[in-house]
């Protein structure tokens, strides 16, 4: 062998072994990188946790909430609003109602037709109508008048058989779903407009005064009988049908609690006991918080950078606005520091809100066998192609922690309100059911965060509670719910029991 020939022979033996060596180090590297990716996946698995223990003390720390809120005005984080809804829908109601739902840029005007126990509702009708964005930031009378003006259309169509009783006013129950300052069961001054509304000259007045100056400004002749916000007009609907509901939690974009309290034990309420010595709470339960929840950095760090730093906690780890933009922050930590998606992080992952959760869900519920589901969101959403199984694996259990810890919570929270009611114990000889009316895209449409959270209940109840405690399905509270309590708070009840 010539000494070209064993040089060559060196030569490309270094090139082979350095080759290798680069393969090797490539691996290494990726491995190294995967590793990572799954150490952060791990991290903020445990951050999450809730074991029964601490779920536990989250629901005696919501009743502890419910208790001080009660007690004083300011006294808790939970604002344990008085509604005045003191007498709920029995299905005894009869008559037409309508019902104005005012929440977002869109409002709806319903009627519905009451036929008493036996026929119950015999006919609902609705119409939906946007509101032209230059009305939500004009004045106050321009938004009221244009409200009043499709509220008198709709009354205008009211077909054969569907009118009052000759010499009555219409009722009306409205459903207005901004923060409040209630101060009767139809009259409540605007705190703050929010969702895209900044009417100044609103700010401070009672809405439902608002409301009808401008049906009187157009002739329509009809009577507020409440302002409700749609968790209480989900607790309507879900007594209307069945009498043993106690409770409401609405779970979807955002979160919100109320329930039925004695007047007695309320010690901030100084007016008169109400006839039925009920009381229904708007808890506003978005706003709880313990040191008992099980926040990540994720999470502090969302909260510092949102609209309200430091309010609503808990409705920012269990409600629909949040959980995916949860998922999005835990990917982008994965693609800054394990280059999870390769060497560039994704632009479009670094936009906030990107990842809605209804995407989320998608992804979760993926059964096919490729997770092709999970491929197809990365592409169209973040724009992330040629994502491998494992990877799309690693992105399924990261919806299934943060879904998870999100229906946990609610869990314990309904179990909260269960304790504070005495409902969460068997009482010898007592078989009283407790009905939670249960309302919110997230809770219909995320089924294995309904399921995990109707599970969680179960475990944290035990079997034997758990055998008296329904959670039910109200749908439409804020509509169908809102006239029901115009019907329970009609000026011509005692006119028709005497």
């Amino acid at each position: 062998m010539g000494k070209v020939a064993v040089g060559a022979a060196v030569v490309g033996a270094a090139a082979v072994c350095a080759g290798a060596a680069l393969l090797v180090r490539h691996r290494m590297k990726n491995s190294g990188k995967w590793a990572r990716a799954l150490a952060i996946l791990k991290e903020f698995e445990e951050k999450c946790g809730s074991p029964i223990s601490k779920l536990k003390q989250v629901a005696d720390a919501m009743t502890v909430e419910m208790h001080a809120g009660l007690a004083s005005e300011g006294g808790s984080k939970l604002k344990m609003i008085i509604s005045y809804v003191d007498n709920l829908p029995t299905g005894d109601e009869k008559g037409l109602f309508y019902a104005l739902d005012l929440g977002g840029t869109n409002f709806r005007v319903l009627r519905v037709q009451l036929g008493g126990k036996e026929s119950r509702v015999v006919k609902q009708e609705f119409e939906e109508v946007s509101i032209p964005p230059h009305l939500m930031t004009g004045s106050s009378d321009a938004l009221f008048d244009y409200i009043a003006a499709a509220l008198a259309k709709f009354v205008a169509t009211e077909s054969e058989g569907l009118h009052v009783s000759p010499g009555r006013q219409r009722e009306l129950g409205f459903t207005f779903s901004f923060p409040v300052r209630q101060t009767s069961i139809s009259s409540g001054a605007l705190i703050k407009w929010t969702k895209g509304f900044s009417i100044d000259d609103t700010v401070g007045q009672d809405v439902v005064g608002e409301l009808t100056k401008a049906m009187e400004r157009v002739g329509l002749d009809m009577r507020v009988a409440a302002l409700v916000n749609d968790t209480i007009g989900t607790l309507a609907g879900g007594r209307y049908n069945n009498p043993d509901v106690v409770a409401a939690v609405i779970l979807g974009t955002g979160t919100n609690a109320a329930y039925v309290e004695r007047a007695h034990a309320i010690p901030k309420w100084h007016g008169l006991l109400p006839k039925s010595g009920d009381m229904v709470i708007n808890m506003e339960w978005g706003n709880f918080r313990s040191s008992h929840l099980p926040l990540t950095e994720y999470d502090q760090a969302l909260d510092v950078e949102s609209l309200n730093p430091g309010e609503q906690i808990f409705e920012k780890i269990i409600s629909g606005m949040y959980l995916g933009e949860i998922v999005r922050r835990v990917l982008c930590k994965m693609a800054e520091e394990a280059a999870f998606f390769g060497d560039t992080v994704p632009p479009k992952l670094k936009i906030p809100f990107i990842l809605r959760t209804p995407h989320m869900s998608a992804m979760h519920h993926d059964t096919s066998p490729d997770l092709k589901v999970v491929g197809t969101k990365l592409k169209d959403i973040l724009e992330i192609f040629n994502t491998s199984l494992k990877m799309r694996k690693v992105i399924v259990e990261l919806c299934d922690i943060v879904a998870t810890r999100g229906a946990r919570l609610s869990a314990a929270g309904i179990v909260g309100i269960l304790k504070k009611l005495g409902r969460d114990t068997v009482k010898d000889g007592e078989k009283q059911k407790s009905v939670v009316a249960l309302d919110g895209g997230l809770y219909e449409h995320y089924t294995k965060f309904r399921t995990c959270m109707e599970n969680t209940l179960e475990e944290l109840l035990g079997k034997e509670v758990s055998k008296n405690i329904v959670i039910e399905h109200s749908n439409d509270g804020s509509g169908i719910g809102a006239a029901l309590l115009a019907a329970s708070h009609s000026q011509y009840l005692e006119f028709e029991e005497s």
